[in-house]
């Protein structure tokens, strides 16, 4: 079969008959459905497929599956492990939005946090929101950036998703629209190879308001994509990309499986694959691998 439909549930939520049901719309529109091939029983399976486009089955799985919490990835069945993975950090890699948890230690949080919104689903340019939101922050001592990093949690399935790809031999990086002081504590906790975001500017006992230029936004995550393939000998079809916000869409275009990970309105209605239901550890699923192939979360 050309192509595979994986789809991902919460552990033991995926029946099989929902199996047969996706299949019965995939022949509706006249594809060739083959046998499905559990990669996590309950949890995650393959349904391969062919005389379909991808996005075509995508649709016809989301509908035949309505209101029920699963995920359907579908794609070409050759090259899906990848060697490159680009992750963004905020809401993706991590639970929260750091720099809005941040400034509820200036007590502005529910104020920058709508300015943040509007930027991840593109309402906003985000340099310039970035800016605004880090002018907010002048004078805030940097014990709060310490603070803020203690109440920070991973995401689940962040640890299974880098651990396992690192162990097959790819280059795993954090690209994020944050700062470096949360991406190099998160990149350490999770194994990231390489992480790149922006720097905060203090002066020695408070932030000074200001992040250093160039501001790494949605070019430069595309950029670093670009160049970690380039520096690794890899296509791009080698290459996995998974965030949130509309800084993330560049990257999620180019790369070989770009996901929307449980993410803003814009960002899931323009990319070609999404996780709304399951953990991190669908990426996994979406490359083949199977549970016994997956390490654990727990770091």
């Amino acid at each position: 079969m050309s192509h595979v439909l994986t789809l991902v549930a919460a552990p033991g939520a995926l029946p099989r008959g929902l199996l047969s049901t996706v299949a019965d719309a995939l022949r509706a529109l006249g594809a060739e459905p083959g046998a499905p091939d559990w990669l996590a029983p309950g949890e995650a399976a393959d349904l391969p497929f062919s005389g379909l486009a991808p996005d075509q089955a995508d649709a016809a799985a989301r509908g035949a599956l309505q209101a029920q919490p699963v995920d359907a990835i579908a794609q070409g069945a050759a090259g899906r492990r990848k060697r490159l993975l680009i992750a963004d950090m905020d809401s993706t890699i991590v639970t929260t939005e750091t720099l809005d948890e941040l400034a509820a230690y200036a007590g502005l949080k529910e104020r920058i946090a709508a300015i943040t919104r509007r930027s991840m689903n593109g309402e906003l340019d985000f340099a310039a929101a970035l800016r605004e939101r880090v002018a907010m922050l002048r004078g805030l001592p940097l014990d709060a950036l310490e603070r803020t990093w203690a109440q920070t949690a991973l995401m689940p399935g962040a640890r299974a998703l880098v651990g396992t790809m690192r162990a097959a031999g790819a280059h795993c990086a954090l690209a994020s629209g944050g700062f470096t002081f949360f991406t190099g504590r998160v990149a350490a906790l999770c194994g990231f190879s390489s992480h790149h975001a922006n720097i905060l500017l203090d002066d020695g006992a408070a932030l000074t308001g200001a992040v250093a230029e160039p501001i790494f936004d949605r070019d430069a995550k595309l950029a670093t994509l670009t160049r970690l393939a380039a520096e690794l000998g890899l296509p791009m079809e080698a290459t996995l990309a998974v965030g949130d916000g509309a800084n993330d869409l560049a990257m999620l275009g180019a790369a070989g499986l770009g996901v929307a990970f449980r993410a803003k309105p814009i960002v899931a209605a323009s990319a070609r694959a999404r996780v709304d239901q399951a953990d991190l550890r669908a990426l996994l699923f979406a490359q083949g691998y199977r549970a016994g192939e997956i390490l654990s979360d727990a770091g």
